[in-house]
C-alpha cells in the first residue's frame, strides 16, 4: 500500500494504492456501501476510485487518505469490515487514534476460539488502565463492555496464573422489586441482581468450564454484603454496578483488596437506583486523585457496542432534562 500527499493553503491530494483486488473488494463494500459512508463521513474531501488507486482531494483528504490506510491494515490483519466497524473505525481517526493499534488488541480467546479485543479508543483504554493498575474505575452508560471486558481480563489473568481466583460482586439494590417478595434464601433472592456477571463468564468460558471454576472456588460471585470483613489476596475483584453502592459500601469494598490483587469498579452515574441517592461512585474521582495505581477511565456514546439504537437512547436520556434517566440494565 502506497500513499502520496501534495498541496497547498489547506487543500491536498492523497493517493492510496491498495494491494489486491480482492481487499479492493472488501475495502468499498457491496455496492460501494462502505465509501458512501466514508464520503457522507468527510463532507470536504473528493474520493475517486480508479482501479486499485483512491484519488482524495479536499482539506480532509490526509485525513481520509489515513483512514483507507487503516482500513486496509484491518483488512489484512484478517479482520472483516462492516458498516459498524467502519463507522468505529471513522470515529477514532477523527480523533487522532490508530484503530488499527486498537482494534487488533486481543484480550483473550473464549473457550469457542472467539478472539475478544476493544472495539472502540476508549475501550483500548479501559484494558489498558486495568493492566497498568491496581485499581480501575470504568464509569460509563449501558453497552459500552465495562463489565464484559473486565470479566475477559479476570480471565485472562486467572489463565496466566497471576491471580489465584476471580470475585464477581454487586450491591443488590432494590430498583423497583423487593427482595423479600422473591422466592428462595437469600442466595436466590440476590441471584437475579448477579445474573449478567454469569453470563459474561458463560459466554467467555462456555457454561461447563465456568461451572467447573465455581465448583472449585476459583470463581466466586458474590452480593456486596458478602465482602464485609474480608481480606482479599491473590484477586481478581470486579465490582459491578457500583454507583447503587452507599459511600460506606465503596469504602468498605475498596479496603478490602489485598497484596497481589486487582479490582476494576464499574457503573454509569446516570443510573443510580441506591434509595436516597446517596452514590458511593459520584465525586469519587476527586476524593481518590493522586493516588497511585489507581485510574478513572470515562466510556461515553462513542464506546457503545451495541445495536446502534442503544447509542442513539443513551444521547436522548443525556439530552434530557435532568441528564440521566431511571435504572435498568448496563
Amino acid at each position: 500500500m502506497t500513499g502520496s500527499v501534495a498541496g497547498q493553503a489547506g487543500v491536498s491530494s492523497v493517493k492510496i494504492l491498495v494491494p489486491g483486488n480482492h481487499l479492493m473488494a472488501s475495502l468499498l463494500g457491496q455496492r460501494d456501501e462502505l465509501l458512501r459512508i466514508i464520503e457522507s463521513a468527510f463532507g470536504g474531501a473528493r474520493i475517486v476510485v480508479r482501479g486499485n488507486e483512491i484519488s482524495i482531494d479536499g482539506d480532509e483528504a490526509e485525513r481520509v487518505g489515513r483512514l483507507f490506510e487503516e482500513l486496509v491494515l484491518l483488512l489484512e490483519s484478517g479482520q472483516g469490515l462492516d458498516s459498524t466497524q467502519v463507522g468505529r473505525t471513522i470515529d477514532m481517526v477523527k480523533a487522532d487514534v490508530r484503530p488499527s493499534e486498537v482494534l487488533t488488541t486481543e484480550v483473550v480467546r473464549s473457550a469457542r476460539g472467539k478472539t475478544i479485543r476493544p472495539k472502540t479508543a476508549g475501550q483500548k483504554r479501559y484494558t489498558d488502565a486495568i493492566a497498568a493498575n491496581i485499581i480501575t474505575f470504568g464509569v460509563g452508560p449501558a453497552g459500552t463492555g465495562k463489565s464484559y471486558l473486565a470479566v475477559a481480563l479476570a480471565v485472562q489473568a486467572l489463565q496466566a496464573h497471576q491471580v489465584n481466583r476471580i470475585i464477581l460482586t454487586r450491591p443488590a439494590v432494590e430498583a423497583g422489586e423487593r427482595l423479600g417478595f422473591l422466592p428462595g434464601d437469600l442466595m436466590a433472592k440476590v441471584d437475579p441482581y448477579l445474573r449478567p456477571l454469569y453470563d459474561a463468564l458463560y459466554d467467555i468460558l462456555e457454561p461447563e468450564g465456568a461451572q467447573r471454576l465455581l465448583d472449585r472456588g476459583a470463581v466466586e460471585v458474590a452480593p456486596l454484603a458478602f465482602m464485609r470483613g474480608r481480606t482479599l489476596n491473590s484477586s481478581f475483584i470486579i465490582l459491578d454496578e457500583a454507583q447503587n453502592t452507599t459511600p460506606e459500601q465503596m469504602k468498605m469494598f475498596l479496603t478490602r483488596i489485598g497484596f497481589g490483587s486487582k479490582a476494576v469498579v464499574t457503573g454509569d452515574v446516570t443510573q443510580v437506583d441506591v434509595p436516597g441517592g446517596r452514590s458511593g461512585l459520584t465525586g469519587l474521582q476527586e476524593l481518590l486523585a493522586g493516588i497511585d495505581g489507581l485510574e478513572f477511565v470515562h466510556l461515553d456514546r462513542r464506546d457503545v457496542v451495541r445495536h446502534r439504537i442503544v447509542a442513539d437512547i443513551v444521547d436522548a436520556y443525556q439530552r434530557g432534562p435532568s441528564g440521566g434517566g431511571p435504572g435498568g440494565e448496563r
